[in-house]
């Protein structure tokens, strides 16, 4: 199976799963997506923790959290081992808490604040990648 149609199978396996996910915020989870998809084109989907994972190279970079009905949680994280050099990243609009110094989160309670966001969003995403 090629490259491409790996995608397109992850794609529609989360598809599949936003479709018919019953949450609260689900179009928080659907505009979240779709920033995260368009920020940038070798980024990849699949379902990790009941709920979507993004990845860059093979590995998870971005996974969200849907536990609360509050808020949607973007968990950024730098892959299974723990890494404990601090990066910097530019994040003038604070989207990130810091959990440590490999991983952070962002929460989303609606979509216009992912709307008014979303620059900051995928600049911040590209930046994860570079520096995973």
């Amino acid at each position: 199976m090629s490259t491409t149609a790996k995608k397109s199978v992850k794609q529609q396996t989360v598809e599949d799963f936003v479709k018919t996910l019953e949450y609260p915020l689900k179009n928080v989870v659907k505009a979240i997506r779709e920033v995260i998809l368009s920020a940038n084109a070798d980024m990849t989907e699949h379902i990790k923790w009941n709920a979507p994972s993004f990845c860059f190279g093979g590995e998870d970079r971005i996974t969200m959290n849907l536990r609360s009905n509050d808020f949607v949680l973007l968990i950024f994280h730098r892959g299974a081992k723990v890494k404990t050099d601090f990066v910097e990243i530019n994040d003038p609009q604070n989207l990130l808490t810091w959990l440590s110094a490999d991983r952070a989160t962002a929460k989303f309670v609606n979509t216009d604040q992912v709307t008014f966001k979303k620059d900051a969003l995928e600049k911040l995403i590209n930046r994860w990648i570079e520096i995973a």
